[in-house]
């Protein structure tokens, strides 16, 4: 132990700190001058792939456009999420039948016409022509069904229309 606390006291010790202190330094030196150049080219380099333009400022960018994108694509999803239940509601089949209600007229004038949604609801129109008059009547159709008694015609118009 007295060995180590003689060589404290000597020359050769603070020589010896000094040198390694200096080596220390010029490392130092060394690392500063690499991270620079490090930096630069990272610059450089984020530069090119932003087309001379700063890649991050490129970035948020773009991602506040995707978020405006994203606020519009709901818009336009609630909207035709809207249509969609209006178009279940509109007429989407049809079904015409045309028979000759008589055996005095000479062709089919008559009709039985089935309007219907995609829930198959809607009405069955029946137009019957004779020669001394025409008359329509109209019957309320919830399902494919109608509380209604209805003729073969009517029938035939409802299963055209649901099977179109």
């Amino acid at each position: 132990m007295d060995n180590i606390f003689n060589f404290i006291k000597t020359d050769y010790f603070y020589l010896s700190i000094i040198l390694i202190l200096i080596i220390l330094f010029i490392l130092y030196i060394i690392n500063i001058i690499k991270l620079l150049k490090i930096k630069k080219e990272y610059r450089d380099f984020m530069k090119k792939i932003g087309n001379g333009e700063n890649i991050q400022e490129s970035l948020e960018k773009y991602i506040n456009e995707l978020e405006l994108i994203k606020k519009e694509n709901n818009k336009i999803k609630d909207y035709y999420k809207k249509l969609d239940n209006k178009v279940a509601k509109c007429t989407q089949k049809i079904g015409l039948i045309r028979y000759s209600a008589f055996k005095d007229t000479g062709s089919d004038l008559s009709f039985a016409l089935a309007l219907l949604n995609e829930e198959n609801t809607g009405i069955v129109l029946n137009g019957i022509y004779s020669m001394e008059m025409s008359n329509i009547f109209s019957k309320p159709v919830e399902k494919g069904v109608s509380k209604y008694t209805l003729s073969e015609e009517e029938k035939q118009a409802i299963n055209v229309a649901i099977n179109s």
